[in-house]
């Protein structure tokens, strides 16, 4: 710990300490399904951002947990950010957050204060959520690591999956990428500043203006690109039943995580995503720094809309008036023999 107080660097913080999502679905296609459940709407199997139970015709329960080590130095941003993270995936199946429980893992021997601001920055985004902080779970442990299990509403006739896009849904982004880069570059003292500030400005932004606004609209599927990153995501969408092209020079990139790229500042987690996604993209006339982006592991990033095609220009509108970075960056498009096409 710094004289100030603050987390010490955490190799792997944030999305990037995430397991690969090759190993991660190589253990998870061999546990035992049981029996089903019809209720269960979505679950583990589906890869999708959150579980859903279904309650009544009109009401179903949205699940989802979230934890990492920090990526930033300061404990109450660290917890802000966390906190946002972990209530995205509520956004992202196109629920409303009701209830959140802190999960922490804490060293006896640190400063009690750090996990009080820590809490405070989680506690100050649940709140803002319009979510009810309903108490947690701590256990001590050698590193510092926090985050929410978070239950939310929604009408099981309107909720958002990731794979359930069609044909010529136009694809929107909500966030810029990068900030794995710069968080990589900030923890080597090569990020700049205002470059990590504006990362920070991003992490700890809620999807729920986003995920609000984007109700308005006819949505086919959404997700919210995460450890997976951009390309990873993207794959999850396309279900092995959909193609897609995207423009790279339409996706909304943080200022300095392309200098990251090409300074080679990569993190262990992006060229995971580049081993498992690769296969499935090709790329034309991409700049390799470019690339780097598009498989950066994102901790709480932007919502990924597939939109019917006559409204993504008035959606992506509506969310640019709200002052997010929205961007149209590409089309689905039926299957084809190369499942993600990235041009430039």
């Amino acid at each position: 710990m710094s004289k100030e107080g603050k987390i010490v660097f955490c190799t792997g913080g944030g999305c990037t300490a995430k397991l690969g999502a090759g190993a991660l679905s190589r253990i998870l296609e061999k546990l035992p399904r049981g029996a089903r459940d019809p209720s269960l709407l979505v679950g583990y199997d589906s890869r999708d951002d959150a579980a859903v139970y279904r309650i009544t015709d009109d009401i179903a329960l949205v699940q989802t947990v979230d934890f990492f080590p920090p990526m930033v130095d300061d404990p109450y941003t660290f917890g802000q950010i966390a906190a946002a993270n972990a209530l995205s995936d509520v956004y992202a199946m196109g629920g409303e957050v009701k209830t959140a429980l802190n999960l922490v893992c804490f060293p006896e021997s640190m400063d009690l204060n750090i996990l009080g601001e820590i809490l405070r920055g989680g506690a100050k985004k649940v709140a803002e959520a319009g979510g009810s902080l309903a108490g947690g779970h701590s256990i001590a442990d050698t590193g510092v690591k926090y985050g929410l299990s978070v239950t939310g509403l929604v009408d099981p006739k309107k909720m958002y999956t990731n794979d359930s896009g069609k044909p010529g849904d136009k694809l929107i982004l909500t966030k810029a990428l990068g900030v794995g880069l710069i968080c990589t570059a900030n923890r080597v003292g090569e990020a700049a500043p205002e470059d990590m500030a504006g990362a920070i400005a991003s992490m700890t932004t809620l999807n729920k203006n986003a995920a609000e606004i984007s109700r308005k609209y006819t949505v086919h599927a959404a997700t919210d690109v995460t450890g997976f990153s951009f390309l990873g995501h993207l794959h999850e969408m396309m279900g092995g039943k959909l193609s897609c092209i995207i423009d790279a020079r339409m996706v909304p990139v943080l200022p300095g995580a392309e200098k990251a790229a090409d300074d080679f500042l990569y993190t262990a987690a992006g060229q995971r995503n580049r081993n498992h996604t690769g296969p499935y993209v090709t790329f034309e006339n991409v700049p390799f720094a470019m690339e780097e982006v598009l498989f950066d592991p994102q901790t709480s990033g932007g919502l990924l809309l597939a939109v019917l095609p006559e409204e993504a220009s008035a959606l992506e509108a509506e969310l640019q008036a709200a002052g997010l970075p929205a961007k149209i960056v590409g089309e689905i498009i039926p299957k084809t023999e190369q499942e993600i096409t990235v041009k430039y």
